[in-house]
């Protein structure tokens, strides 16, 4: 096994994992710290595409550019909705819950792709939905009025996320590397007409370093890392490594930020982990084309 890849990813999901942390140090809503994330990202990994020469590399293809695009918007909005999770609810409960992202995938390939329903598939979705209810801390008194508004966010995060996954199949000749800054681009783009510009007044040096922070680290650095990595490792060590992510991120909340949660929680969390471990243990498919990895969700 290469080492050296090995200790790449597992401090890219280290990082990923600590995003929730450090959103919260920010000081800023979630549209105004995606804009700042997406700017950031944009440039640390245009100076890196150009020189690294990687951009002498690349085959530019019209239908595929579109597919680019289009999936930067889905990312974009998917952000936005996962760092408004963790303003209405814990990280843990928010984490737990987007990392639902592969089960969504593979129903969406039920449904949509006329995949064959396998029924470890099956158990997986059960284990999953069991898995929600009971870390979104839903009960016979609440059930009526539905998820609440974090883990509501989260659950929609994920689905966009796995819709990010689905469109990562028609994209098969740009690096990595372009992929993730033609969409943190379009994110700019997209966001810019929407931006609360006041709010970035009065921010504190503090701040300004973790809004900056989430982009061109947890972004821009990290996709270097993982993308640099991943194709060095057998799949079974990175669907093991992939699950630091949500793990550093429970930790930091329950030991950094104080949250304690319940019996029925834990089982549920449990449940979700197991549900997304089938998954992750799959073969990658055209869905995985994007990004070559297991079937996971990152942030």
């Amino acid at each position: 096994m290469n080492k050296s890849a090995f200790i790449k990813l597992s401090i890219a999901m280290v990082i990923f994992g600590s995003i929730g942390f450090f959103s919260r140090m920010t000081g800023l809503p979630s549209l105004e710290l995606v804009f700042v994330r997406c700017v950031s990202a944009s440039v640390f990994l245009a100076v890196y595409w150009l020189a690294s020469g990687q951009y002498k590399k690349e085959t530019w293809q019209l239908r595929e550019l579109a597919a680019i695009a289009g999936g930067g918007v889905l990312l974009v909005l998917n952000w936005i909705l996962f760092f408004a999770s963790f303003e209405k609810t814990s990280i843990t409960v928010a984490i737990s819950i987007y990392n639902l992202a592969p089960v969504i995938v593979l129903i969406i390939g039920w449904i949509f792709f006329k995949e064959r329903a396998k029924l470890l598939g099956i158990a997986a979705v059960i284990l999953a939905f069991i898995g929600t209810i009971l870390v979104s801390g839903l009960n016979p008194e609440t059930l009526h009025h539905g998820l609440s508004e974090g883990p509501f966010y989260a659950l929609m995060a994920a689905c966009l996320y796995a819709s990010v996954i689905i469109a990562g199949k028609y994209i098969k000749q740009a690096s990595p590397y372009l992929v993730t800054l033609i969409q943190t681009l379009v994110g700019v783009i997209m966001l810019l007409p929407f931006i609360r510009f006041s709010y970035y007044a009065h921010l504190t040096a503090v701040n300004w370093f973790y809004s900056v922070f989430t982009g061109v680290v947890h972004t821009g650095f990290v996709y270097l890392l993982f993308y640099g990595s991943i194709r060095l490792l057998p799949t079974p060590t990175i669907a093991a490594l992939l699950y630091l992510d949500p793990l550093v991120a429970i930790l930091l909340d329950v030991f950094v930020t104080g949250f304690i949660p319940t019996y029925l929680q834990i089982a549920g969390i449990l449940l979700i982990f197991i549900a997304v471990s089938y998954t992750s243990l799959q073969k990658s498919g055209p869905a995985d084309s994007q990004t070559e990895k297991p079937c996971r969700a990152s942030s």
